[in-house]
Protein backbone atom coordinates (compact mmCIF):
# COMPACT_ATOMS: atom_id res chain seq x y z
CA UNK A 1 0.00 0.00 0.00
CA UNK A 2 2.77 2.40 0.77
CA UNK A 3 4.56 1.86 -2.45
CA UNK A 4 1.38 2.93 -3.78
CA UNK A 5 1.35 6.49 -2.19
CA UNK A 6 4.94 6.33 -2.78
CA UNK A 7 4.43 6.38 -7.04
CA UNK A 8 1.66 8.93 -6.32
CA UNK A 9 4.28 10.88 -4.42
CA UNK A 10 6.40 11.21 -7.05
CA UNK A 11 4.17 11.97 -9.48
CA UNK A 12 2.82 14.99 -7.81
CA UNK A 13 5.94 16.75 -7.32
CA UNK A 14 6.71 17.61 -11.05
CA UNK A 15 4.88 20.29 -12.22
CA UNK A 16 0.93 19.74 -13.70
CA UNK A 17 0.51 19.84 -17.35
CA UNK A 18 4.25 18.81 -18.66
CA UNK A 19 3.06 15.18 -20.52
CA UNK A 20 0.69 13.98 -22.14
CA UNK A 21 -0.32 11.88 -19.14
CA UNK A 22 -1.23 15.00 -17.22
CA UNK A 23 -3.82 15.90 -19.82
CA UNK A 24 -7.73 16.59 -18.61
CA UNK A 25 -9.81 14.01 -19.82
CA UNK A 26 -11.52 14.62 -22.92
CA UNK A 27 -14.84 15.56 -22.68
CA UNK A 28 -14.00 17.60 -19.11
CA UNK A 29 -15.33 21.23 -18.89
CA UNK A 30 -12.52 23.61 -18.64
CA UNK A 31 -14.25 25.16 -15.34
CA UNK A 32 -14.34 21.34 -13.85
CA UNK A 33 -10.36 21.03 -14.05
CA UNK A 34 -7.46 22.14 -11.44
CA UNK A 35 -4.11 22.77 -12.66
CA UNK A 36 -1.42 22.61 -9.48
CA UNK A 37 1.86 23.86 -9.68
CA UNK A 38 4.86 22.41 -8.65
CA UNK A 39 4.49 23.68 -4.72
CA UNK A 40 1.07 22.58 -4.85
CA UNK A 41 1.76 19.62 -5.60
CA UNK A 42 4.45 18.93 -3.26
CA UNK A 43 1.90 20.10 -0.41
CA UNK A 44 -0.53 17.70 -1.71
CA UNK A 45 2.32 15.02 -1.61
CA UNK A 46 2.70 15.53 1.82
CA UNK A 47 -0.70 14.73 2.63
CA UNK A 48 0.49 11.51 1.74
CA UNK A 49 1.28 9.94 5.08
CA UNK A 50 -2.04 10.82 6.71
CA UNK A 51 -4.19 8.82 4.03
CA UNK A 52 -5.26 5.56 4.33
CA UNK A 53 -7.74 3.99 1.38
CA UNK A 54 -11.07 3.93 2.54
CA UNK A 55 -10.15 6.64 5.13
CA UNK A 56 -12.80 9.09 6.95
CA UNK A 57 -11.30 12.93 5.79
CA UNK A 58 -13.26 14.12 8.49
CA UNK A 59 -10.30 15.22 10.62
CA UNK A 60 -7.66 15.20 7.46
CA UNK A 61 -6.74 19.13 7.21
CA UNK A 62 -6.21 19.70 3.31
CA UNK A 63 -4.49 22.92 2.43
CA UNK A 64 -5.78 26.19 1.63
CA UNK A 65 -5.31 26.54 -2.20
CA UNK A 66 -8.33 23.94 -2.32
CA UNK A 67 -10.59 25.73 -0.55
CA UNK A 68 -13.77 27.87 -2.19
CA UNK A 69 -13.57 31.20 -0.42
CA UNK A 70 -16.73 30.45 1.43
CA UNK A 71 -18.29 28.50 4.12
CA UNK A 72 -20.66 25.18 3.29
CA UNK A 73 -23.40 26.99 4.83
CA UNK A 74 -23.23 29.55 2.54
CA UNK A 75 -22.97 27.41 -0.68
CA UNK A 76 -26.40 25.75 -0.02
CA UNK A 77 -27.22 28.90 -1.24
CA UNK A 78 -27.03 27.87 -4.64
CA UNK A 79 -29.86 26.36 -4.46
CA UNK A 80 -32.25 29.16 -3.88
CA UNK A 81 -30.69 30.63 -7.03
CA UNK A 82 -33.51 30.16 -9.28
CA UNK A 83 -36.85 30.32 -7.61
CA UNK A 84 -38.87 31.80 -10.86
CA UNK A 85 -38.70 28.14 -11.56
CA UNK A 86 -40.69 27.62 -8.02
CA UNK A 87 -42.58 30.73 -7.88
CA UNK A 88 -42.85 32.43 -11.67
CA UNK A 89 -42.39 35.88 -10.67
CA UNK A 90 -42.27 38.68 -13.38
CA UNK A 91 -40.61 41.99 -12.89
CA UNK A 92 -42.39 45.01 -12.94
CA UNK A 93 -42.64 46.88 -16.17
CA UNK A 94 -40.64 49.76 -15.13
CA UNK A 95 -38.13 47.41 -13.84
CA UNK A 96 -34.58 47.13 -15.37
CA UNK A 97 -34.10 43.50 -14.56
CA UNK A 98 -35.22 41.87 -17.79
CA UNK A 99 -33.84 39.11 -16.86
CA UNK A 100 -36.23 38.24 -14.62
CA UNK A 101 -38.92 38.74 -16.67
CA UNK A 102 -39.87 35.08 -17.31
CA UNK A 103 -42.69 33.85 -19.05
CA UNK A 104 -43.17 30.85 -16.33
CA UNK A 105 -45.82 30.13 -13.86
CA UNK A 106 -45.37 28.95 -10.14
CA UNK A 107 -45.83 25.30 -9.53
CA UNK A 108 -47.89 26.36 -6.71
CA UNK A 109 -50.59 27.33 -9.20
CA UNK A 110 -50.28 24.30 -11.33
CA UNK A 111 -53.37 22.27 -10.87
CA UNK A 112 -51.28 18.72 -12.50
CA UNK A 113 -49.80 17.46 -9.76
CA UNK A 114 -47.26 16.21 -12.31
CA UNK A 115 -46.24 19.59 -13.19
CA UNK A 116 -46.34 20.72 -10.06
CA UNK A 117 -43.36 17.90 -9.70
CA UNK A 118 -41.59 18.35 -12.18
CA UNK A 119 -41.12 22.04 -11.45
CA UNK A 120 -39.83 21.28 -7.97
CA UNK A 121 -37.12 19.36 -9.81
CA UNK A 122 -36.39 22.38 -11.82
CA UNK A 123 -35.62 24.20 -9.08
CA UNK A 124 -33.20 21.63 -7.45
CA UNK A 125 -31.68 20.57 -10.33
CA UNK A 126 -30.75 23.88 -11.66
CA UNK A 127 -28.73 24.54 -8.64
CA UNK A 128 -25.79 22.10 -9.34
CA UNK A 129 -24.10 24.32 -12.61
CA UNK A 130 -23.02 26.93 -9.87
CA UNK A 131 -19.46 25.97 -8.65
CA UNK A 132 -15.79 27.41 -9.17
CA UNK A 133 -13.73 27.09 -11.39
CA UNK A 134 -11.62 23.76 -10.67
CA UNK A 135 -11.92 21.64 -7.93
CA UNK A 136 -12.71 23.82 -4.74
CA UNK A 137 -14.25 22.47 -1.44
CA UNK A 138 -16.13 24.90 0.55
CA UNK A 139 -15.14 26.05 4.35
CA UNK A 140 -15.93 23.02 6.97
CA UNK A 141 -18.30 25.40 9.39
CA UNK A 142 -17.54 25.42 12.85
CA UNK A 143 -20.18 24.64 15.51
CA UNK A 144 -22.34 27.48 15.96
CA UNK A 145 -21.40 29.09 12.89
CA UNK A 146 -24.29 30.14 10.94
CA UNK A 147 -25.21 32.27 7.85
CA UNK A 148 -28.05 34.03 6.65
CA UNK A 149 -29.54 36.38 4.08
CA UNK A 150 -32.12 38.29 2.37
CA UNK A 151 -33.57 37.72 -1.37
CA UNK A 152 -35.34 40.73 -3.27
CA UNK A 153 -37.27 39.66 -5.85
CA UNK A 154 -37.92 42.27 -8.72
CA UNK A 155 -41.92 41.69 -8.22
CA UNK A 156 -41.58 43.04 -4.27
CA UNK A 157 -41.52 40.11 -2.56
CA UNK A 158 -38.67 38.62 -0.80
CA UNK A 159 -37.08 35.28 0.12
CA UNK A 160 -35.17 34.73 3.56
CA UNK A 161 -32.79 31.94 4.51
CA UNK A 162 -30.81 30.76 7.32
CA UNK A 163 -28.33 27.79 7.56
CA UNK A 164 -26.54 26.71 11.11
CA UNK A 165 -23.71 24.78 12.00
CA UNK A 166 -26.10 22.25 14.56
CA UNK A 167 -23.21 19.71 15.13
CA UNK A 168 -19.67 18.50 14.68
CA UNK A 169 -19.36 15.11 15.52
CA UNK A 170 -20.73 13.81 13.12
CA UNK A 171 -21.14 17.07 11.22
CA UNK A 172 -24.60 18.10 10.05
CA UNK A 173 -25.70 21.55 8.33
CA UNK A 174 -28.95 22.45 8.99
CA UNK A 175 -30.93 25.42 6.53
CA UNK A 176 -34.26 27.00 6.18
CA UNK A 177 -35.77 29.30 3.45
CA UNK A 178 -39.22 30.91 2.78
CA UNK A 179 -40.91 33.14 0.76
CA UNK A 180 -43.99 33.63 2.58
CA UNK A 181 -45.40 35.90 0.01
CA UNK A 182 -44.53 33.32 -2.39
CA UNK A 183 -45.74 30.53 -0.56
CA UNK A 184 -42.52 28.14 -0.72
CA UNK A 185 -40.42 27.18 2.19
CA UNK A 186 -37.45 24.49 1.89
CA UNK A 187 -35.75 22.90 4.97
CA UNK A 188 -33.12 20.28 4.92
CA UNK A 189 -30.12 19.00 6.80
CA UNK A 190 -26.75 17.80 4.91
CA UNK A 191 -24.12 15.30 6.07
CA UNK A 192 -21.27 15.19 4.44
CA UNK A 193 -18.69 12.46 4.57
CA UNK A 194 -15.48 12.36 2.93
CA UNK A 195 -13.39 9.50 2.02
CA UNK A 196 -10.12 8.64 0.29
CA UNK A 197 -10.16 6.70 -2.54
CA UNK A 198 -6.49 6.23 -3.90
CA UNK A 199 -6.67 8.95 -6.88
CA UNK A 200 -9.83 10.66 -5.61
CA UNK A 201 -11.84 12.03 -3.25
CA UNK A 202 -15.70 11.03 -2.39
CA UNK A 203 -17.81 13.33 -0.60
CA UNK A 204 -21.29 10.88 0.22
CA UNK A 205 -23.84 13.65 0.88
CA UNK A 206 -26.30 12.08 3.37
CA UNK A 207 -29.29 14.01 4.11
CA UNK A 208 -32.48 15.73 2.23
CA UNK A 209 -34.07 18.70 0.82
CA UNK A 210 -37.63 19.20 1.59
CA UNK A 211 -39.61 21.16 -0.22
CA UNK A 212 -43.18 23.01 0.54
CA UNK A 213 -45.73 24.65 -2.05
CA UNK A 214 -47.58 25.70 1.26
CA UNK A 215 -50.77 27.01 -0.88
CA UNK A 216 -51.33 23.50 -2.23
CA UNK A 217 -54.29 21.44 -0.21
CA UNK A 218 -54.21 18.98 -2.40
CA UNK A 219 -50.25 18.08 -1.59
CA UNK A 220 -50.33 18.85 2.19
CA UNK A 221 -53.79 18.26 3.16
CA UNK A 222 -56.34 21.09 4.26
CA UNK A 223 -54.64 22.12 7.65
CA UNK A 224 -55.90 25.15 9.29
CA UNK A 225 -52.30 26.74 8.58
CA UNK A 226 -50.08 26.67 5.58
CA UNK A 227 -47.18 26.68 7.77
CA UNK A 228 -48.07 23.92 10.29
CA UNK A 229 -44.65 22.24 10.33
CA UNK A 230 -42.85 24.99 11.91
CA UNK A 231 -44.08 24.43 14.99
CA UNK A 232 -42.22 25.94 18.55
CA UNK A 233 -44.03 24.62 20.65
CA UNK A 234 -46.63 21.61 19.18
CA UNK A 235 -50.64 22.25 20.58
CA UNK A 236 -53.42 19.86 21.04
CA UNK A 237 -55.55 20.28 18.14
CA UNK A 238 -55.85 22.72 15.16
CA UNK A 239 -56.43 26.24 16.29
CA UNK A 240 -56.21 30.06 16.40
CA UNK A 241 -53.74 31.36 19.06
CA UNK A 242 -52.75 34.77 19.74
CA UNK A 243 -53.45 35.40 16.14
CA UNK A 244 -51.91 32.53 14.79
CA UNK A 245 -52.86 29.25 13.13
CA UNK A 246 -51.32 25.97 15.02
CA UNK A 247 -51.76 22.80 14.47
CA UNK A 248 -50.32 19.61 17.21
CA UNK A 249 -47.83 16.88 16.55
CA UNK A 250 -49.84 13.91 14.84
CA UNK A 251 -51.35 16.37 11.99
CA UNK A 252 -48.17 17.91 11.62
CA UNK A 253 -47.10 14.37 10.85
CA UNK A 254 -49.23 13.89 7.99
CA UNK A 255 -47.98 16.82 6.48
CA UNK A 256 -46.25 15.93 3.18
CA UNK A 257 -43.34 17.22 1.07
CA UNK A 258 -41.14 17.26 -1.79
CA UNK A 259 -37.92 15.00 -0.16
CA UNK A 260 -35.51 15.13 -2.68
CA UNK A 261 -31.71 13.32 -1.64
CA UNK A 262 -28.47 14.57 -2.56
CA UNK A 263 -25.56 12.88 -5.15
CA UNK A 264 -22.06 12.23 -4.16
CA UNK A 265 -19.28 14.21 -5.25
CA UNK A 266 -16.17 12.54 -6.54
CA UNK A 267 -12.67 14.89 -6.88
CA UNK A 268 -10.72 12.77 -9.11
CA UNK A 269 -6.76 12.97 -10.20
CA UNK A 270 -5.91 14.37 -6.56
CA UNK A 271 -2.13 12.39 -6.74
CA UNK A 272 -1.75 12.37 -10.06
CA UNK A 273 -3.09 14.13 -13.72
CA UNK A 274 -5.31 16.72 -13.58
CA UNK A 275 -7.64 17.20 -10.75
CA UNK A 276 -11.27 17.20 -11.84
CA UNK A 277 -15.02 16.90 -10.43
CA UNK A 278 -17.86 14.65 -10.69
CA UNK A 279 -21.05 14.54 -8.87
CA UNK A 280 -22.11 10.50 -9.12
CA UNK A 281 -24.36 7.75 -7.56
CA UNK A 282 -28.32 8.53 -7.59
CA UNK A 283 -30.72 10.72 -5.84
CA UNK A 284 -34.23 10.28 -5.83
CA UNK A 285 -37.03 13.10 -5.51
CA UNK A 286 -40.89 11.89 -4.07
CA UNK A 287 -43.90 13.72 -2.82
CA UNK A 288 -46.11 10.36 -1.12
CA UNK A 289 -49.19 12.40 -1.12
CA UNK A 290 -49.41 12.34 -4.71
CA UNK A 291 -47.53 9.04 -5.11
CA UNK A 292 -44.90 10.66 -7.51
CA UNK A 293 -41.37 9.62 -7.55
CA UNK A 294 -38.12 10.24 -9.28
CA UNK A 295 -34.81 8.45 -9.63
CA UNK A 296 -32.04 10.12 -10.65
CA UNK A 297 -28.74 8.82 -11.52
CA UNK A 298 -25.87 11.22 -11.72
CA UNK A 299 -23.39 9.46 -14.54
CA UNK A 300 -19.52 9.48 -13.47
CA UNK A 301 -17.71 8.85 -17.13
CA UNK A 302 -16.65 5.24 -17.22
CA UNK A 303 -12.72 4.25 -18.51
CA UNK A 304 -14.07 3.64 -21.98
CA UNK A 305 -17.03 4.92 -22.73
CA UNK A 306 -19.50 7.41 -21.43
CA UNK A 307 -19.61 11.86 -20.58
CA UNK A 308 -18.92 13.67 -18.17
CA UNK A 309 -21.50 15.43 -16.20
CA UNK A 310 -24.43 13.57 -17.89
CA UNK A 311 -27.83 12.40 -15.77
CA UNK A 312 -30.84 10.47 -16.51
CA UNK A 313 -33.65 9.83 -14.87
CA UNK A 314 -37.15 8.50 -14.65
CA UNK A 315 -40.40 9.51 -13.08
CA UNK A 316 -43.61 7.54 -12.42
CA UNK A 317 -46.91 8.32 -10.50
CA UNK A 318 -46.87 5.21 -7.96
CA UNK A 319 -45.95 2.05 -10.67
CA UNK A 320 -46.54 4.06 -13.85
CA UNK A 321 -44.03 5.39 -15.83
CA UNK A 322 -44.53 9.06 -16.97
CA UNK A 323 -41.64 10.44 -18.16
CA UNK A 324 -37.58 10.61 -18.52
CA UNK A 325 -34.91 13.58 -17.47
CA UNK A 326 -31.67 13.29 -19.56
CA UNK A 327 -28.67 15.61 -20.32
CA UNK A 328 -25.72 17.30 -18.33
CA UNK A 329 -26.30 18.96 -15.30
CA UNK A 330 -23.87 21.53 -16.55
CA UNK A 331 -25.31 22.60 -19.49
CA UNK A 332 -28.57 21.31 -21.02
CA UNK A 333 -31.38 19.00 -19.29
CA UNK A 334 -34.20 17.54 -21.35
CA UNK A 335 -37.87 16.38 -19.91
CA UNK A 336 -39.60 14.01 -22.14
CA UNK A 337 -42.88 12.89 -21.25
CA UNK A 338 -44.41 9.16 -21.48
CA UNK A 339 -46.37 10.58 -24.53
CA UNK A 340 -43.08 11.45 -26.08
CA UNK A 341 -43.64 15.57 -25.83
CA UNK A 342 -40.19 17.08 -25.06
CA UNK A 343 -39.15 19.94 -23.38
CA UNK A 344 -35.83 21.92 -21.60
CA UNK A 345 -35.64 21.79 -18.78
CA UNK A 346 -32.76 24.09 -17.64
CA UNK A 347 -30.43 25.45 -20.01
CA UNK A 348 -27.39 26.28 -18.03
CA UNK A 349 -25.62 27.82 -20.61
CA UNK A 350 -28.68 30.41 -21.22
CA UNK A 351 -30.04 30.66 -18.01
CA UNK A 352 -27.12 29.97 -15.93
CA UNK A 353 -26.46 33.51 -15.09
CA UNK A 354 -29.82 34.46 -14.28
CA UNK A 355 -29.21 33.79 -10.62
CA UNK A 356 -31.40 35.62 -7.57
CA UNK A 357 -28.85 37.98 -6.39
CA UNK A 358 -28.83 37.95 -1.80
CA UNK A 359 -28.75 40.56 0.26
CA UNK A 360 -25.76 39.84 3.46
CA UNK A 361 -25.00 42.32 6.22
CA UNK A 362 -21.41 43.81 6.01
CA UNK A 363 -19.01 41.91 7.74
CA UNK A 364 -18.92 44.65 10.42
CA UNK A 365 -22.83 44.04 11.29
CA UNK A 366 -22.26 40.55 12.02
CA UNK A 367 -21.74 38.52 14.38
CA UNK A 368 -18.51 36.93 15.28
CA UNK A 369 -19.87 33.41 14.24
CA UNK A 370 -22.02 34.50 11.46
CA UNK A 371 -20.14 32.82 8.08
CA UNK A 372 -18.79 36.01 6.82
CA UNK A 373 -16.94 37.30 9.60
CA UNK A 374 -16.27 34.00 10.69
CA UNK A 375 -13.77 33.48 8.05
CA UNK A 376 -13.27 36.93 6.74
CA UNK A 377 -9.07 36.58 6.93
CA UNK A 378 -8.97 33.43 5.28
CA UNK A 379 -11.45 34.63 2.79
CA UNK A 380 -9.28 37.98 2.16
CA UNK A 381 -5.90 35.65 1.91
CA UNK A 382 -7.32 33.18 -0.59
CA UNK A 383 -8.56 35.94 -2.95
CA UNK A 384 -4.89 37.34 -2.48
CA UNK A 385 -3.43 33.77 -3.22
CA UNK A 386 -1.41 34.18 0.22
CA UNK A 387 -1.21 30.33 1.03
CA UNK A 388 0.91 31.30 3.97
CA UNK A 389 -1.50 33.85 5.52
CA UNK A 390 -4.82 31.68 4.87
CA UNK A 391 -3.15 28.45 6.49
CA UNK A 392 -2.63 31.03 9.13
CA UNK A 393 -6.16 32.29 9.36
CA UNK A 394 -7.50 29.03 8.98
CA UNK A 395 -5.78 27.42 11.94
CA UNK A 396 -6.54 30.54 14.17
CA UNK A 397 -10.20 29.45 13.52
CA UNK A 398 -10.01 25.91 14.27
CA UNK A 399 -7.86 26.20 17.35
CA UNK A 400 -10.66 28.62 18.70
CA UNK A 401 -13.03 25.98 18.25
CA UNK A 402 -11.17 22.79 19.84
CA UNK A 403 -10.51 25.64 22.83
CA UNK A 404 -14.58 26.54 23.19
CA UNK A 405 -15.45 22.77 22.97
CA UNK A 406 -12.20 21.35 25.55
CA UNK A 407 -13.67 24.30 27.99
CA UNK A 408 -17.77 23.25 27.11
CA UNK A 409 -16.36 19.20 27.82
CA UNK A 410 -14.56 20.60 31.11
CA UNK A 411 -18.33 21.94 32.38
CA UNK A 412 -20.05 19.14 31.43
CA UNK A 413 -21.92 21.46 28.66
CA UNK A 414 -23.94 20.09 25.54
CA UNK A 415 -24.05 22.65 22.57
CA UNK A 416 -27.66 24.13 22.16
CA UNK A 417 -28.17 24.98 18.53
CA UNK A 418 -29.97 28.62 18.19
CA UNK A 419 -31.77 28.33 15.41
CA UNK A 420 -33.28 24.86 14.78
CA UNK A 421 -33.98 21.94 16.52
CA UNK A 422 -33.83 18.04 15.68
CA UNK A 423 -37.35 16.14 15.69
CA UNK A 424 -37.85 12.75 14.66
CA UNK A 425 -34.38 12.87 12.95
CA UNK A 426 -34.67 16.06 11.35
CA UNK A 427 -33.42 19.22 12.15
CA UNK A 428 -36.29 22.00 12.04
CA UNK A 429 -36.59 25.77 12.24
CA UNK A 430 -37.57 27.12 15.90
CA UNK A 431 -39.89 29.59 14.46
CA UNK A 432 -43.99 29.22 14.10
CA UNK A 433 -45.09 31.53 11.61
CA UNK A 434 -48.33 32.92 11.52
CA UNK A 435 -51.28 32.68 8.84
CA UNK A 436 -50.72 35.86 7.20
CA UNK A 437 -47.73 36.24 4.52
CA UNK A 438 -47.34 39.88 5.62
CA UNK A 439 -47.28 38.66 9.40
CA UNK A 440 -45.34 36.23 8.12
CA UNK A 441 -42.46 38.18 6.99
CA UNK A 442 -42.23 40.56 10.07
CA UNK A 443 -41.60 37.21 11.97
CA UNK A 444 -39.06 35.45 10.25
CA UNK A 445 -37.27 38.60 10.05
CA UNK A 446 -36.91 38.89 13.45
CA UNK A 447 -36.19 35.47 13.92
CA UNK A 448 -33.22 35.78 11.94
CA UNK A 449 -32.22 38.98 12.59
CA UNK A 450 -33.27 39.61 16.12
CA UNK A 451 -32.01 43.04 15.85
CA UNK A 452 -31.74 44.36 12.24
CA UNK A 453 -28.82 45.38 11.06
CA UNK A 454 -28.20 49.27 10.50
CA UNK A 455 -28.20 48.36 6.46
CA UNK A 456 -31.36 46.75 6.83
CA UNK A 457 -33.75 47.99 4.38
CA UNK A 458 -37.53 47.15 4.50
Amino acid sequence: MMGLFNQAAQKVYKPRGTSEDDKAPEDTEPDDTSILDENEGSIIASLISQLRVGMDLHKVTFPTFVLEPRSMLERITDFMSHPDLLFGYTAPSTSTCLQYSLNRHSAENCDDPEERFIRVLQYYLAGWHIKPKGVKKPYNPVLGEFFRCRYDYPDGSRGFYIAEQVSHHPPVSAFYYVSPANNVAVIGELRPKSKFLGNSVTTTMEGENRVYLLGRPDDKGAFPSPFPFLLMVPLAGGRQEGGRSTLDADAAAHQTEYVISMPNMYARGILWGKMFLELGDSCTAKNEQTGHFADLQFKTKGYFSGTYNAIQGRIRRKNTETGEISGKWSAVMEYKSSKGERRVLFDATKDGQNIAPKWVAPEEEQEPNESRRLWSRLTRAIVAKDMDAATEAKTAVEETQREVRRRMDERGEVHVPRFFQERAGRWEPLIQLPANPQEAIEVVEKFIWPTLPPSYTH
